[in-house]
């Protein structure tokens, strides 16, 4: 608990862009302070000012383009007035930071080791030999599986939410005073979530640290947060005690926020999807999302997997990244694929597209075995089966307008001539709920959630049957993210959609599946409808993600799982490994769980 001595005080702080010659302010007023020992929430959407309030106070923003008023007191000093040498020893050293996107805060050119003992030789004044010992104890500290072995490999061979881990160990590496964490779980799994809050829970109580947390996920909100600051387009519109906030919202849009937290165990009886519940942000107003239909019962299913399996050789061994996974979709089914990162679930589902080439098993789209299948059936197929990618901007061409972007795979398929695709691509721009007007628009103009939305207005233009969905909705705020998924599942009681939701996140998956498969090292362990995998979950994996969601609710705090002791398995095997047979028993009608080896 805190001891109500200001680790961090902010008063009044203002901060302007320059703009087309002129001063515009981004976040204005601001002020709140963070005692030691204690956790203060800065919550809000996207472009509300939570991450440049940070900057702001770390004197982070670039220098001519931006001007920040007021004053950042950490324990007496003055940050905005230090003159930027010393500002150097205070960041790092006495406050760290966890930024939101790992890859561009490490250096590509040297090793993680280097990296991490180069901030401990200079901010805690350990030789060399030292600073790699601690290097090696914080990455174990983290949960990096094999961190010995590690600490001489380059960050491009980390996954995402291995680096985040790095990035936490290195802020977390020189004791901080004051510890700032822009959005450090958003891209994590939950178990692994679950692990960085306990980790970073676990040092506060050590050291008396004081966080700073930057978040729009209310659940993490609920489970680490003493106080919480809430954020609109620059302006704090509400403060107090985090659980007072949860029980009575004060401002409309605090109601809003806390209204679109897709929580777990809320679907009552229905076995069928069901729609986030809509919002009125100037009012609070909640209106219930209704529930969908059932998918249609036909013979024969869109997408049927016999047997999936890929693997990678790599130095030293194979990675098991898939294997011998089967299922299949029904039209107007959204089968969700479930579990940790480096399990298997995009892999499966780009294996399943042919932009991985399978190592063996059979995959049939409407009955056409892709094996198969020459130019012109893999042609066909691409048709019928489209991808959203987790990261929009990166699938987006930068170079193309949104509209044009819509209408290229028309045109490469020979559909229709230019003006009827521009027309085309018009439509499915208004069908994801945009304005026509933003045809013209490039990329880089529009929000995360709008580029999710062309997205998928691209990924319909060809009238697919199904579509595999990679984390489509995992980096969007709440409001966002019910607003995506509410439209996925429109479309689908429209179009007759089938879905393969690839997801970690565990309170959406529950809202939007007919059935989910549950995958760990590269094999589904439980699969399901979607009811009974949730309220009887069989496998011990299964019955862990769903214990590591945080609940938005502070008066449960303390319910995440406790922190795991033993190291986090790898898919790597020796080149002669042969997999074990598996067995699976069925549990309850259509419900499935894989039997311990024997």
């Amino acid at each position: 608990m805190a001891d109500h001595q200001p680790v961090l005080s902010v008063e009044k702080l203002t901060t302007s862009f320059r703009s087309g010659g002129e001063w515009r302010s981004v976040i204005r007023d601001i002020s709140f302070t963070v005692d030691a020992g204690e956790t203060v929430a800065i919550v809000g959407e996207s472009g509300s000012g939570k991450s440049v309030t940070a900057l702001s106070a770390m004197r982070l923003l670039p220098a001519g383009k931006a001007r920040t008023q007021g004053r950042a007191i950490l324990e007496g000093q003055d940050l905005l007035a230090l003159p930027e040498k010393q500002m150097r020893a205070v960041r790092g050293g006495r406050i760290g930071m966890i930024f939101q996107e790992p890859m561009t805060s490490l250096n590509p050119v040297f090793t993680i080791g280097n990296q991490l003992a180069e901030a401990l030789v200079l901010h805690r004044d350990m030789s060399w030999a030292q600073a790699e010992a601690e290097a090696l104890r914080m990455m174990e500290r983290v949960r990096i599986p094999a961190a010995r072995s590690r600490l001489g490999e380059y960050p491009h061979k980390f996954s995402g939410g291995m680096r985040q881990r790095v990035m936490i160990a290195m802020a977390l590496a020189c004791r901080p005073r004051l510890l700032i964490a822009d959005e450090p779980t958003t891209a994590l799994d939950v178990t692994i979530q679950a692990e960085i809050l306990h980790l970073i829970r676990e040092l506060q109580r050590e050291e008396t640290m004081a966080v700073l947390f930057i978040t729009h996920d209310m659940g993490v909100v609920a489970e680490v947060a003493d106080r919480t600051v809430v954020m609109l387009r620059g302006d704090m519109v509400e403060t107090g005690e985090t659980a007072a906030i949860f029980a009575a919202p004060q401002k409309p849009y605090t109601k809003a926020l806390l209204a679109a937290i897709p929580r777990l165990g809320t679907m009552g009886e229905t076995p069928f999807p069901r729609r986030f519940p809509s919002v009125d942000p100037a009012t609070g107003a909640v209106e219930e999302g209704r529930e969908t239909r059932a998918p249609q019962a036909e013979a024969r299913p869109i997408l049927e997997v016999e047997n999936l399996r890929k693997r990678f050789d790599v130095r030293g061994g194979r990675i098991h990244a898939v294997e011998d996974v089967s299922f299949s979709i029904q039209p107007g089914e959204t089968l969700s694929l479930v579990g940790e990162s480096g399990c298997g679930k995009s892999t499966t589902g780009r294996s399943i597209l042919r932009l991985l080439e399978p190592s063996g098993g059979t995959v049939r789209i409407e009955g056409q075995d892709l094996a198969t299948a020459g130019r012109k059936g893999l042609r066909d197929m691409r048709r019928a089966a489209q991808m959203i990618f987790q990261d929009p901007f990166a699938s987006l061409n930068p170079r193309l307008t949104v509209g044009a972007a819509i209408a290229e795979p028309i045109l490469s398929h020979g559909l229709m001539g230019r003006a009827a695709a521009r027309e085309r691509a018009v439509e499915l721009i208004e069908q994801v709920g945009l304005p026509a007007s933003v045809a013209g628009r490039y990329p880089h103009e529009f929000s995360g959630g709008q580029r999710q939305r062309i997205s998928i207005a691209r990924a319909l233009a060809l009238e697919p049957r199904l579509i595999v969905a990679d984390e489509a909705v995992s980096a969007l705020d709440g409001s966002v993210k019910a607003q995506v998924a509410n439209l996925l599942l429109d479309l689908q009681e429209r179009m007759g959609l089938a879905y393969l939701f690839i997801s970690h996140d565990m309170a959406v998956v529950e809202r939007i599946s007919h059935r989910v498969a549950v995958m760990y090292l590269g094999e589904i362990v439980e699969i399901g409808p979607r009811r009974s995998v949730f309220d009887t979950p069989r496998h011990p994996y299964t019955r862990r993600l769903i214990e590591a969601v945080p609940l938005p609710d502070p008066a449960r705090r303390g319910s995440l799982p406790p922190a795991l002791s033993e190291e986090l398995k790898s898919p790597m095997r020796p080149l002669d490994y042969a997999p074990p047979q598996r067995r699976y028993e069925e549990v309850a009608p259509g419900h499935f769980v894989q039997m311990a080896a024997a």
